[in-house]
């Protein structure tokens, strides 16, 4: 068995992760932790009552290495560059579901802040399995995708090179609130959302950057991303309409099919895809359909899972040496 950490168990994305891997057959659960400590994991959330009785410590480095090999950080983004070095130098392998090791120095610091640990992030690997698995095995650090680039690229990659050049990819894309975190805040509020969804951050959401870094990383082009995350009156689930002009006619549904002949998370739909097809799964369903040269992209997941802890725990297989699907 591995024994596992999760650092930052208190939110959705903790929860989220344990509730997948106490079904694991190689994973242990061994440490669990937040920033006070103090409490069980049941008071946290009593939907584990019964089920893992464990403490939550106050985050420690020397107690994370003294019961884990393998740590999951589940923190904001700024707070994860400051434990990341420390556990690297303990010789433990972390998958970090922030965005501190995402991106390179100068779009991460244009996105969110100064970087401090700027040598890790040099060295960790994007986290997206259906493109970085070969990379994701040979790594100690795994920086996990946001939910939004992962259901945006996994849509878009198969076709970046028939996009007609010098043309703009729109893509509108819709989360439930469980995207937001957990802490309250006036616009996740119940009698705000209730009955209601609206754009934020447009054209602006950090994770436009994301996708756009990502996308001239893997392509070596340049790219014209427009992104406009919106939130529905839901707790969880994702779906993103991706728009853009094609150089020539293509058979869509065919070279989709083709590039993800072989991948087991990603199911090509002749209808497009609901929220709730992808709801508690590590899948992604797609559909595309086609007008002359426009073509439209549909992408589901569920952000919770895909967008975080699941497709976190197919990265720390990879990592381990295990099939990428197991317990999930």
């Amino acid at each position: 068995m591995i024994n596992v950490a999760i650092v930052g168990v208190s939110g959705f994305t903790g929860l989220e992760l344990v509730q997948i891997l106490l079904h694991h057959s190689k994973f242990r659960i061994n440490y669990v932790s937040n920033s006070t400590g103090g409490q069980s994991l049941a008071q946290i959330h009593p939907e584990l009552h019964g089920v893992l009785d464990i403490a939550v410590s106050k985050t420690s480095i020397d107690d994370i290495a003294d019961k884990s090999q393998l740590v999951f950080l589940a923190v904001p983004h700024q707070t994860a560059m400051s434990i990341v070095p420390k556990l690297l130098q303990k010789g433990l392998k972390v998958v970090d579901l922030s965005a501190d090791y995402r991106l390179d120095v100068a779009t991460y610091e244009a996105a969110y802040c100064a970087h401090t640990d700027k040598e890790n992030l040099q060295n960790a690997t994007y986290g997206l399995p259906e493109f970085y698995s070969k990379d994701i095995a040979n790594t100690s650090l795994v920086a996990n995708p946001g939910c939004y680039p992962t259901a945006t690229l996994l849509g878009l990659m198969p076709f970046v090179s028939y996009i007609k050049p010098d043309t703009p990819i729109f893509i509108d894309a819709k989360s439930g609130v469980s995207g937001a975190g957990k802490k309250l805040n006036q616009t996740t509020a119940f009698m705000n959302m209730q009955e209601n969804s609206f754009a934020y951050s447009p054209l602006t959401h950090r994770h436009g950057y994301e996708i756009e870094y990502i996308l001239k990383n893997f392509t070596k082009k340049s790219y014209d991303i427009n992104f406009v995350p919106h939130l529905l009156p839901i707790s969880r689930g994702m779906l993103c309409s991706i728009y853009l002009q094609l150089d020539n006619k293509i058979d869509a549904t065919k070279i989709l099919t083709d590039y993800y002949n072989s991948q087991k998370f990603v199911r090509i739909r002749t209808n497009p895809p609901t929220i709730k097809d992808t709801a508690g799964t590590n899948f992604c369903d797609i559909f595309v359909a086609l007008k002359g040269q426009n073509l439209f992209i549909n992408t589901s997941i569920d952000n919770l899972s895909r967008g975080a802890s699941s497709q976190a725990v197919v990265n720390a297989n990879i990592m381990c040496g295990l099939d990428e699907g197991l317990g999930v």
